[in-house]
């Protein structure tokens, strides 16, 4: 499983940090940097909460 991001449409509110802080970051200019190349069942609940709480649909789980 892979979190997959549209860097167009990511507006850095920061929100999916806060979901899944072990996951990924806003870096210091506002840029999501997703920290994993795969998701592990361990953290795929995470994963999906931070794609969840993107108001502008910016993450999908894939």
């Amino acid at each position: 499983m892979k979190i997959l991001l549209d860097r167009p449409r990511c507006e850095g509110h920061g929100l999916c940090e806060e979901a899944a802080p072990d996951l990924m970051h806003l870096d210091e200019d506002g840029e999501l940097v997703i920290d994993v190349d795969e998701v592990g069942e361990a953290d795929a609940r995470a994963a999906s909460a931070a794609a969840r709480v993107c108001p502008v649909a910016a993450l999908r789980i894939g």
